[in-house]
């Protein structure tokens, strides 16, 4: 039979406890799946050009609603009704030079272009022109979902979050 051990003595001179409520040191060890490894800061998850930021987007944007507006209001003064479909008409065109090659004239200038966020490749024609239409989500949340890329770690709107879309540099 073997004595009751004390448990208020002093541990063995050869093992050493971790401290009250610290888990014991595991070196030589990798990090949990999905952290990053040591050393290194958090990465936003995408692994592409670098994103752009707002004011080039707002830049772009400014450029295409100039371009837009002059050509609608020019046939506007001919025929309201007919400028109103050269606007839409300029708003497809735009969504489909989007999901082409990721550009539209404005975004041409300041260089920027919209990727898909799974492989960087253009989006499609379809997606591109979709995501002119999903950015009502932006308009509907009372314009929060344009200033959305200020703070978000990807830099995107509510309609790039949907289509799974980014921004980036040229």
């Amino acid at each position: 039979m073997t004595a009751p051990q004390d448990p208020f003595a002093a541990p063995d001179a050869g093992t050493q406890q971790p401290a009250y409520g610290s888990p014991p040191p595991s070196f030589g060890t990798t990090p949990a799946y999905g952290s990053a490894p040591y050393g290194t800061a958090p990465s936003n998850g995408w692994q592409g050009p670098p994103l752009a930021s707002w004011p080039l987007r707002v830049g772009g944007a400014l450029i295409d609603g100039v371009i837009s507006g002059a050509a609608q209001g020019v046939v506007s003064l001919v025929d309201k009704n007919l400028g109103q479909l050269v606007g839409f008409a300029i708003f497809l065109y735009f969504g489909y030079l989007t999901g082409t090659n990721g550009q539209t004239p404005g975004r041409k200038v300041v260089k920027i272009r919209v990727l898909r966020e799974a492989d960087g490749q253009p989006l499609g024609a379809g997606a591109g022109i979709g995501r002119g239409f999903l950015h009502i989500l932006d308009v509907l949340s009372l314009g929060i979902g344009f200033l959305w890329p200020l703070w978000d770690a990807k830099k995107q709107t509510f309609a790039d979050k949907v289509i799974k879309s980014v921004v980036v540099k040229e």
